[in-house]
């Protein structure tokens, strides 16, 4: 089990793990004062230089002159990455600024091992040497008429987040294209297609092409949309088996019948209905709301329990402590967390603020410091992600992290996600006004008297309270 011995030094044999992590090893040398590579160490441990140490090892790349660890052919990674990637792409013949443009920031990558890899990918390669050969255009709709896949989606992202691609909403188009596949899927039953075509394009498309803009995210309005066209092809499928009817002889009798005889999520067709009454393709019927028999709520107790731990346990990344107390001290949606921007961390003259809704909200002395390390070492920026916008970065370059990954995380961390919204809320209004909660959190004021009735609190009881808790 023994590493496999790399080089000999003058201070011992070295294996392959402490070769590269000494010439990764770079500050001023304490011996000579010069900055450069730290290869070497004294007898206490101290890193000093290549020179100072008597390490003969060659560790200058023979392109560039850069000292570093060669890593083929006598050449550094980026120069060998550089070198490869001008093979695939062929920026020069005919000459092509977006994809010199492509090969400098793939290069200058923070981690170009890793970009190594990912170049090396069948998939990858076979992508980027489409783009080399032009018969992959810069575009999205070229991207679009690719095969789905994980890599079409980084390499596309990471063309946009460095400008060499136009900007568009991401899950727009995946909405668009999830909803051509679906009107295409029901082309056989003409009845359901003609009534959930119109019914997505009017009115959930429309809406979704309204909401979008810079910096904005769609993930709970595109899965809310995916949803009500999902249940009402089902209800429409069900209304012509059952009855022999289009939506043109829906009554009430099968209206009610329908949704007494099913799962609560059968009332999603309610804005289909609404829709329909609306454009007077339908009499006037009655669908009530769908309402949560329960909330889900954590006693108070777990939650200063589940708080303490995000502060004083090292086991989960700090990322994720830093997102799960968000949700614990302020009741945010997992979707609105991950989608934060750096710029929402606001350093104050009172200290440091976070920006959730009309009102910056005091971020308390005794967490800011984990806020201000998260912010300076986020993840997932060293392989074309770098300067990113957002306070929690995703993969993709240039998005923030998926809600889902999110939540995944922070159930792994054991919290309850809707019982520590639902609870930090209801802690929020018995202390202060409702109204200043709402301001301050980004919530309508419905939502927030709703938390404060069920709590119990009597309005007189908010006269003359404070602001959030500092």
């Amino acid at each position: 089990m023994a590493a496999k011995i790399r080089v000999t030094w003058p201070d011992g044999a070295i294996c392959g793990i402490c070769f590269t992590t000494a010439l990764r090893t770079r500050g001023s040398c304490p011996c000579c004062g010069e900055e450069r590579l730290l290869p070497g160490r004294t007898t206490d441990g101290t890193d000093i230089c290549r020179d100072c140490a008597g390490i003969t090892t060659n560790m200058t790349c023979e392109d560039c002159g850069s000292e570093t660890e060669r890593f083929r052919a006598g050449r550094c990674i980026r120069c060998v990455l550089r070198t490869d990637l001008e093979g695939l792409l062929h920026p020069h013949t005919p000459p092509d600024l977006s994809l010199k443009r492509l090969i400098g920031v793939l290069a200058a990558a923070g981690r170009p091992e890793s970009v190594y890899t990912w170049m090396r990918g069948a998939n990858t390669k076979d992508l980027l040497t489409g783009l080399g050969t032009r018969t992959i255009a810069l575009t999205h709709e070229s991207f679009d008429a690719l095969p789905a896949s994980r890599s079409v989606e980084y390499l596309r992202e990471l063309l946009v987040h460095h400008g060499m691609l136009p900007d568009r909403d991401r899950q727009l188009a995946a909405f668009e294209q999830w909803l051509a596949v679906r009107i295409h899927d029901l082309a056989k039953t003409p009845h359901i297609q003609a009534p959930i075509e119109r019914f997505a394009r009017w009115h959930h498309l429309k809406r979704l092409r309204q909401m979008a803009s810079p910096g904005k995210s769609l993930n709970t309005a595109v899965r809310s949309a995916k949803q009500e066209i999902t249940e009402t092809g089902k209800f429409l499928a069900w209304l012509h088996a059952e009855h022999g009817l289009t939506i043109h002889g829906l009554r009430q009798a099968h209206l009610n019948q329908y949704l007494s005889e099913g799962p609560s999520t059968r009332y999603a067709i309610r804005t289909f209905i609404v829709w329909l009454i609306k454009n007077k393709e339908i009499a006037r019927l009655e669908i009530p709301h769908r309402y949560a028999a329960t909330k889900p709520l954590i006693t108070q107790q777990q939650r200063i329990e589940l708080i303490r731990q995000c502060i004083e346990s090292n086991e989960a990344p700090l990322t994720f402590r830093v997102a799960a107390l968000i949700l614990l001290l302020f009741g945010q949606p997992i979707g609105k967390i991950a989608a934060l921007k750096c710029a929402d961390l606001q350093a104050l003259p009172e200290g440091l603020h976070l920006g959730l809704g009309n009102i910056p909200v005091l971020v308390p002395a005794q967490i800011a410091p984990m806020f201000w390390e998260h912010l300076h070492h986020r993840p997932n920026q060293q392989t074309g992600n770098g300067g990113s916008q957002w306070l929690f970065p995703g993969t993709l370059p240039g998005q923030h992290i998926h809600a889902d990954a999110m939540m995944g995380q922070l159930r792994a961390l054991g919290v309850d996600l809707g019982g520590a919204r639902n609870t930090a809320l209801r802690s929020l209004v018995e202390e202060l006004p409702p109204t200043l909660v709402a301001n301050a959190l980004g919530y309508s004021y419905q939502v927030i008297h709703k938390h404060a009735a069920d709590a119990g609190t009597p309005m007189a009881g908010y006269a003359g309270k404070g602001a959030l808790p500092r």
